[in-house]
């Protein structure tokens, strides 16, 4: 028999490959890897809200790109509400997304789930106190206004005493020509603490939701059997 003849037996015993375009097992991905795929989706949109906050709480204290002394710039631009906020408590629940999926300290079963709902209840209520505080003190800086130089040759707050009222200066622009320097200080102010004040009030919606979707799973658990051994950090 020759070579080539010797070689039809395997051939014909041989298991076909499968038919349908199927994948192995190793290409599947398990729950934890699922569950970090989704989590990284979710921490993106987060990390350009934080990327938003800090850069319009950065651009506050340069208004219209002047570099003023510390005692003309406002007492709410101060008081950072984009960076601590939306930026240094907001880390928080970042991690915990970065972090969902996997194990830690918790371990597996029953406890270990309602161990890592608990956790993330903690996480998200460490980020809804930055948000309440970013959105507290952008509305207050869109309440008062812009603290800026008049005619006088002085630097105040011209709209926070005026008689019509302190929001008036956001839809009258006959208004914002009180401001003498820096040039176009009040649209300058307007348009960062706006973007704060609505980064900070999605976040405060998004943050509560978590929490009270941690909090019921936190009660009630989440027992199912896993035949998978959940990896993770």
């Amino acid at each position: 028999m020759t070579p080539l003849a010797s070689q039809w037996p395997n051939a014909i015993n041989s298991p076909t490959p499968p038919l349908g375009g199927q994948r192995s097992s190793a290409h599947t991905l398990s729950s934890p890897d699922k569950t970090r795929v989704k989590s990284t989706w979710i921490l993106q949109p987060g990390v350009l809200d934080q990327c938003l906050y800090v850069v319009s709480n950065v651009l506050l204290f340069f208004p219209n790109g002047e570099r003023l002394e510390t005692s003309q710039i406002s007492t709410q631009v101060w008081l950072m509400g984009g960076l601590i906020g939306g930026g240094l408590f907001m880390l928080c629940p970042s991690c915990s997304a970065i972090r969902a999926g996997g194990k830690g300290c918790c371990g597996k079963g029953c406890c270990g789930n309602r161990c890592r709902m608990l956790n993330s209840v903690f996480s998200s209520a460490f980020g809804l106190i930055g948000a309440i505080y970013g959105t507290s003190v952008a509305s207050a800086g869109l309440a008062i206004g812009p603290k800026c130089r008049v005619s006088d040759e002085t630097w105040k707050y011209p709209f926070e005493d005026a008689p019509q009222g302190n929001s008036s200066y956001l839809v009258d622009k006959s208004l914002w020509s009180v401001c003498v320097f820096p040039e176009n200080a009040v649209l300058w102010h307007i348009v960062l603490f706006s973007i704060i004040l609505g980064l900070g009030t999605v976040q405060v919606v998004l943050l509560a939701i978590q929490v009270i979707n941690g909090c019921l799973g936190c009660v009630c658990g989440d027992c199912r059997n896993s035949k998978e051994d959940d990896g993770g950090l």
